[in-house]
């Protein structure tokens, strides 16, 4: 996935003006800075039931979607973002198969609401994508955030808020979170730079079930 995000920040490099460019590079800067990890939950933590609506605007609980464990949550932005349009295909190719063999779901989630089904229709995902009301998983699990900048908004201006179906600024990192049958964190990884997402390897190196290999131990 790196070397995909490389190559859409080449794209931006050779479009983009410089104060735009620079912006954003502050932007993923400061979320980099200001992260802690400490304020969140970690791997052996559980977090409690949940519930999640789906694109059919059918609200789903925790149990259903986690089944007998255990499960990957891939945390996105929203549906329009365009690195998570890379990520997400990504994920569908290179850590959907092996999941789906192994009979482990795989969940897309984002605070959008109701779910943008673009990047399924795009992409042709095999994994179903879900929002999370009122941001109630996502600020369990510490990902929300709010940006530094945060202008006011102008009746019928596009924003964030208007995207997301929130009218908030408040938005999610992305992130990996593997949970097991009862809720209890079996890894976690949060990207607060965008650009720098978890690789397949990565997540598969803690799921045995789906490899045939040994479990890695999260470091606290």
């Amino acid at each position: 996935m790196a070397e995909r995000f490389a190559e859409l920040q080449a794209e931006r490099e050779r479009t983009w003006a410089p104060e735009q460019l620079a912006k954003n590079a502050t932007q993923r800067r400061v979320l980099v800075e200001r992260d802690d990890p400490a304020s969140r939950p970690g791997a052996g933590d559980r977090i409690g039931p949940f519930d999640l609506v789906d694109a059919d605007g059918r609200r789903v609980p925790s149990v259903e979607l986690i089944g007998e464990g255990p499960a990957v949550l891939v945390f996105f932005r929203f549906g329009g973002c365009p690195a998570c349009n890379i990520a997400l295909p990504y994920y569908d190719e290179a850590l959907w198969p092996a999941l789906h063999a192994a009979g482990i779901p795989l969940l897309a989630i984002s605070a959008q609401i109701p779910v943008d089904r673009g990047p399924t229709e795009r992409h042709g995902l095999r994994f179903p994508t879900f929002a999370d009301p009122d941001y109630a998983l996502g600020r369990r699990l510490g990902l929300t955030f709010l940006p530094e900048d945060r202008p006011a908004v102008a009746p019928g201006q596009p924003w964030i808020g208007a995207t997301l179906g929130t009218q908030s600024y408040e938005i999610d990192q992305p992130a990996i979170v593997v949970l097991e049958k009862d809720h209890t964190i079996r890894f976690i990884d949060v990207s607060p730079d965008w650009l720098a997402r978890t690789e397949a390897d990565v997540v598969l190196a803690h799921l045995p079930e789906a490899t045939g290999g040994s479990v890695v131990t999260q470091a606290a």
